[in-house]
């Protein structure tokens, strides 16, 4: 970037305030298909309906989450032709208007249904790369924590808002109105985005300049030793949080009904983990975020261990499951925060290297999710608990002790780093 234009960003960045708190809006229509419908409990929740096993139910959430994980294949394109917060309404709506065609099938396990919903994911994906770029363009690294709280805040409470909605309705009206209604859950926060912030756009000449400019952005980050602590971050198996999407399918097995688990998992469930990525902003201390992650990934393991030894009652399962929502919501808060630091300045490939960084934090969710359903089918609802306790506290339990065993250095964002 030359001198010009890094007056031209410096002007409009002096101009226009960060807004942190904005992120937890923007985020809204993803947070709703992939942590309401897909992982979020929606469709463990028909499924279990329709009397689909739990080890078969894992297999077809782990596919459509599969998205979550790739889209970095295709994000990218969000740091082009249009502002990042256009890409962010287009991604928003055409995914609202899969999923509600997908809600009209009788079947939600069917081929065709299924196929609806993962392309709805992969649209929604749009919107996390839109709102990575633009969280990575904050000046200040206090807006960008507090940023990065708001939007796990409103991932995880909008997508569990969902759950609750779509969860209390599905007996109560039909088939129509339940997809007219999933649907309209993506679309309306989608609107947000004509109130995200405008950020300058950062040009860089000929085709050519603007791939080297890229390639040397990604050098940058990716291409350092110090670089393999946060992808070990990103991808051991501690605080996926992938239990959220077959707990409702466990509920019946603990004797609770469809109407509780609405609430517990749904409303509730959504309060608790805003809450949980809250609390997060508010803590101020001079641990480095990877070790504050860690520490709260190990609570967050205890608390499975309360489905998994705890009696076969409702109570056991209000417990364990307000306490692993809560829990999630704090450890995906400093996921961000790692994610973030890890990714520095946003630059021209904020977007494209945000999905990268990103996606590798759902390469946990897939595999833990085919654990955990394996646990299910070989030991029942307490297998869930105990593969999510024992095989993430071990992950949580090596990487912690590997960072306070290091001095922090330099991070890649040239801020204290983990590593």
């Amino acid at each position: 970037m030359n001198s010009s234009e890094r007056q031209v960003e410096a002007g409009l960045s002096v101009a226009a305030p960060e807004r942190p708190w904005i992120y937890g809006l923007l985020i809204a229509p993803s947070g709703v298909v992939a942590n309401g419908v897909i992982q979020g409990g929606v469709l463990g929740y028909l499924l279990a309906q329709q009397h689909v096993s739990t080890g078969r139910q894992s297999e077809l959430i782990a596919l459509l989450a599969f998205p979550t994980t790739w889209y970095f294949l295709w994000a990218p394109i969000t740091d082009f032709f249009m502002r990042r917060r256009t890409w962010l309404l287009c991604g928003g709506l055409l995914a609202a208007v899969l999923m509600g065609l997908a809600f009209r099938r009788t079947d939600v396990s069917s081929q065709a249904a299924l196929v609806l919903i993962f392309a709805s994911a992969c649209l929604a994906q749009l919107v996390v790369s839109s709102c990575g770029g633009m969280m990575g363009a904050m000046r200040s690294p206090v807006a960008k924590k507090t940023a990065g709280s708001f939007y796990q805040a409103g991932s995880l409470g909008f997508g569990a808002l969902a759950t609750w909605g779509i969860i209390w309705l599905y007996p109560r009206v039909g088939r129509d109105w339940l997809a007219g209604a999933a649907a309209a859950m993506i679309a309306v926060p989608t609107l947000f985005a004509f109130f995200a912030p405008v950020q300058p756009h950062i040009a860089t000449g000929t085709f050519k300049g603007t791939m080297e400019h890229i390639w040397e952005e990604c050098k940058e980050t990716f291409f350092h030793w110090k670089a393999l602590p946060y992808v070990a971050c990103m991808t051991f198996p501690m605080a996926s949080g992938s239990a959220i999407g077959l707990l409702t399918g466990l509920a019946r097995q603990y004797h609770v009904s469809g109407d509780s688990v609405a609430w517990v998992n749904g409303w509730l469930g959504g309060i608790l983990m805003a809450g949980g990525s809250g609390v997060m902003a508010l803590i101020h201390t001079k641990t480095r975020a990877s070790v504050m992650y860690m520490i709260v990934a190990l609570i967050n393991c205890a608390t499975m261990a309360v489905l998994w030894l705890g009696p076969m009652t409702p109570s056991t399962y209000y417990l364990g499951v307000t306490s692993y929502l809560f829990t999630v919501g704090a450890c995906y808060a400093m996921f961000t925060a790692v994610v973030l630091e890890f990714l520095g300045e946003s630059g021209k490939s904020g977007s494209g290297r945000y999905s990268i960084i990103n996606s590798l934090g759902n390469v946990p969710v897939l595999y833990m999710l085919r654990f955990d359903g394996w646990g299910g089918d070989k030991w029942g609802a307490r297998g869930v608990g105990a593969v999510e306790a024992v095989v993430g506290g071990i992950g949580a339990t090596v990487l912690l002790i590997y960072f306070l065993t290091r001095r922090p250095v330099i991070g890649l964002a040239g801020e204290s780093g983990s590593e």
